[in-house]
C-alpha cells in the first residue's frame, strides 16, 4: 500500500487551530473575555452579527497560549464574508479586462465621495448608562444599540455598496474607552490616502459632542512628494477648520531605493530619528494653552535629538521614565466620560486610526524606544494599554478600526486595511494598482504571451516568472503568490500609489512652488542627491543569495514584529534581472514628471 503523504508544518498548525476553536465553541474569544458564549447565554455573538442572514468572516486568527494575560483574538478583525460567486466573477474579470491607464483626474478623491453625508456612515456610539446598572445589563444594552446601528446602516446602503468595515463590537468598545479617557485625540492617517482614513462623523463627534480637540497626524510623509503633502494639508484644513494637522515619518531620509529592497530601516531600529514629534508637541501646547506643564516632554525630545546626533548613543534615562499600564475590563466598562480635562495636570493623548496607518510606530517614536510591537498586518494591536511618556503626558493606544465607507474595496486593500494573506481574490486589486502606476517601467516585466495588451492576470503571471514563484505540484507560475507579493509592495510603499486632493492637477505648479516646501523636505530628510542608498541598505541587511527561496519569501503576515520586514526579496538574486543603478523614482511612480 502507498504511504500517506506526511502533513506539512502549516497543515499541522491549521489542524491544531481548528481543534482549539472547536473546544472553545468557535466563539473567537477566550474564557476571560466578555465575548465568551457562556457569559452571553448562547452561542451566537452579537459582536459579529447585524442580522440573522449576515455571514461574517473572522480575519487573522492568533494561537492561544496557556499563560496569556489576554485573549489574542478578542480584537480580531471581523468583516462581512464575500460570496463565492462574487469572488469568481472578479477573478474572471481580472483574466479578461485589458488594463488602461487612468487619467490624472481620476487620482483626485473628494472626502464626500468616500463618506457621503446622506448615507449615515457614522460609527456606533456607546448608549447612555448609570451606576445603578449591572455589568450584564450594560453589556446587553451596548449589544442592542450596536445591532440597531448596523440595521440602520444597511437599510440606507444597498448590498455591495459598503466597503469592508469592522463588525467586532469588542473593538468598538475600545474606541469608546479611549475617547472617554483622552483629552486630545490623535487620529493617525496615511498621507498617501488620508481621506480614506478620516471619518467626518468622528471629527464632528469629538469636536462637537465631546468638546475635545483633535490632531490629524499625516503619517508616512516620506512616501509622498513634498508638493502633494502640502496640498493634502491645505485640503484637510479647508474641509475641517478646527482640525490641527501635523506631518510625521518614522523613517526620514531612508527611502526605498529599489522596488525589491527588503527594508528601509536600519538593522538596529532607532526610534529617536523620527520626524514630527516636535510638531505634535507644538500642537498640544497650542491646545492646552499653558494648562498643562509640557516642559518635561519638550526636554525629552531635546535629549532624544542630542542622543541621535551623538551617533545614536543614548542613556536609559528616557527608557526608565516610561511607565506602562494595562487597563482591566472592569476599570474600562463602568467608567463614565471624564468632564474634567487635564485631570491632575496630566495630558492624555488618545491614538486612534485605521489598521496599518502606523499608530504603534508613532508611539514608539514618541517614547524613543520600542514599547509596542509593530506589524504591517491589520489588526496587530491586540489590547488596550497606556504609556506615561513623561509625568505629565500619557498615551493611550487603541486597536485599529475600519469605519464604514463607500470606498472601492480594491483601494481599501491597497491601503493595507485588509490583510493581504487573507484575500481570496487579489487579482482585481493588482489591476487597480497597475492602472494607476507605471508598473511596466518599475517592475521591468515581460508579457507572458508577447502581446501588447495586459490584464491583471498577465501582470501576476509575469511577476511570478520574474521572481521564480512556482506551484509545488505542477511547477506552473504561482499567480496567487505573485499577486500577494505585488500588493505587499504597494502597502509598504515600494510601489507607491498616492491619491491627490480635488483640483491638484490644475494647481500643481502652485504646490510645487509653495513656501512651505523646504520645511516638508527637511521633515522627510530629502536631499537633492540620494544615490548609493540602495547599496548601503543592501549591506546593512546582510542578505545572502544562498538563503533558501522558501525562507526569504516567507509570508510577511507571520512576522509579529515585521512592520519593515517584508515577505523577503533577495537583492543578490535580482542583480541580473535589472540594470545597474535601477532606482524607483517616487515622482515617476506618481507620474509627476509627465507632461500634460
Amino acid at each position: 500500500m502507498p504511504r500517506k503523504k506526511p502533513f506539512s508544518n502549516k497543515q499541522k498548525k491549521k489542524q491544531l487551530q481548528v481543534k482549539r476553536e472547536r473546544k472553545r465553541g468557535d466563539t473567537g474569544s477566550g474564557p476571560s473575555s466578555r465575548n465568551a458564549s457562556v457569559e452571553r447565554g448562547g452561542e451566537r455573538q452579537s459582536d459579529t452579527s447585524d442580522s440573522e442572514t449576515t455571514d461574517v468572516r473572522r480575519i487573522n486568527p492568533q494561537p492561544f497560549s496557556r499563560d496569556a494575560r489576554y485573549d489574542p483574538n478578542r480584537f480580531r478583525l471581523h468583516f462581512e464574508k464575500e460570496s463565492k460567486e462574487e469572488v469568481e466573477k472578479r477573478k474572471k474579470l481580472a483574466q479578461e479586462k485589458v488594463l488602461q491607464p487612468v487619467s490624472e483626474k481620476e487620482l483626485e478623491v473628494d472626502i464626500n465621495d468616500i463618506y457621503p453625508p446622506d448615507k449615515a456612515l457614522g460609527f456606533p456610539r456607546r448608549p447612555s448608562w448609570n451606576y445603578d446598572m449591572t455589568r450584564e445589563n450594560l453589556l446587553r444594552k451596548e449589544e442592542k444599540s450596536y445591532r440597531e446601528y448596523l440595521n440602520d446602516l444597511h437599510s440606507r446602503n444597498p448590498p455591495g455598496s459598503l466597503s469592508h468595515f469592522e463588525h467586532n463590537l469588542e473593538t468598538w468598545r475600545q474606541l469608546w474607552r479611549v475617547l472617554e479617557m483622552s483629552d486630545v485625540i490623535l487620529l493617525i492617517a496615511d498621507i498617501r490616502h488620508p481621506v480614506l482614513q478620516f471619518p467626518p462623523a468622528m471629527y464632528r463627534y469629538i469636536t462637537g459632542e465631546l468638546q475635545k480637540q483633535m490632531v490629524l497626524v499625516l503619517n508616512k510623509a516620506d512616501l509622498c512628494p513634498p508638493p502633494l503633502v502640502i496640498a493634502w494639508k491645505h485640503y484637510m484644513t479647508s474641509q475641517f477648520p478646527h482640525l490641527h494637522i501635523v506631518c510625521f515619518t518614522s523613517h526620514p531620509g531612508q527611502p526605498y531605493s529599489t522596488v525589491l529592497q527588503k527594508k528601509r530601516m536600519r538593522r538596529k531600529a532607532d526610534w529617536n530619528n523620527a520626524g514630527g514629534p516636535i510638531d505634535i508637541l507644538k500642537a498640544c501646547q497650542e491646545i492646552t494653552a499653558g494648562r498643562v506643564d509640557l516642559t518635561s516632554w519638550e526636554q525629552k525630545i531635546q535629549r532624544d535629538a542630542v542622543a541621535e546626533r551623538l551617533d545614536g548613543e543614548r542613556t536609559d534615562e528616557g527608557a526608565e521614565s516610561v511607565l506602562l499600564e494595562h487597563q482591566s475590563d472592569s476599570a474600562l466598562e463602568m467608567s463614565s466620560p471624564s468632564q474634567e480635562l487635564y485631570k491632575d495636570g496630566v495630558l492624555t493623548l488618545g491614538c486612534i486610526g485605521f489598521p496599518n496607518v502606523g499608530k504603534s510606530s508613532i508611539i514608539n517614536s514618541l517614547v524613543g524606544r520600542k514599547v509596542v510591537s509593530v506589524s504591517r498586518t491589520p489588526g496587530h494591536t491586540k489590547y488596550f494599554q497606556t504609556y506615561y511618556l513623561t509625568p505629565t503626558v500619557k498615551l493611550c493606544d487603541c486597536p485599529g478600526l475600519v469605519f464604514p465607507s463607500r470606498v472601492n474595496k480594491q483601494l481599501q486593500i491597497l491601503a493595507g486595511i485588509y490583510p493581504v494573506s487573507q484575500l481570496q481574490e487579489p487579482y482585481t486589486s493588482v489591476g487597480y494598482l497597475c492602472e494607476r502606476t507605471p508598473f511596466l517601467s518599475v517592475l521591468k516585466l515581460k508579457h507572458p504571451s508577447l502581446l501588447l495588451s495586459w490584464t491583471a492576470w498577465d501582470v501576476c503571471e509575469a511577476w511570478a516568472e520574474r521572481r521564480g514563484y512556482k506551484t509545488a505540484k505542477a511547477a506552473r507560475n504561482d499567480v496567487y503568490r505573485a499577486a500577494n507579493s505585488l500588493l505587499r509592495l504597494a502597502v509598504d510603499g515600494r510601489l507607491c500609489l498616492c491619491l491627490r486632493p480635488p483640483g491638484y492637477s490644475c494647481l500643481r505648479e502652485h504646490w510645487e512652488n509653495h513656501p512651505d516646501l523646504p520645511e516638508i523636505m527637511a521633515l522627510q530628510g530629502r536631499t537633492t542627491e540620494e544615490e548609493g542608498t540602495g547599496e548601503r541598505d543592501d549591506e546593512e541587511d546582510g542578505e545572502s543569495s544562498t538563503e533558501p527561496e522558501e525562507e526569504r519569501d516567507r509570508d510577511a503576515d507571520d512576522d509579529e514584529d515585521g512592520d519593515d520586514e517584508d515577505e523577503g526579496f533577495g537583492h543578490s538574486k535580482c542583480k541580473d534581472d535589472k540594470p545597474p543603478g535601477f532606482n524607483v523614482n517616487m515622482y515617476n511612480v506618481l507620474r509627476e514628471n509627465e507632461c500634460e
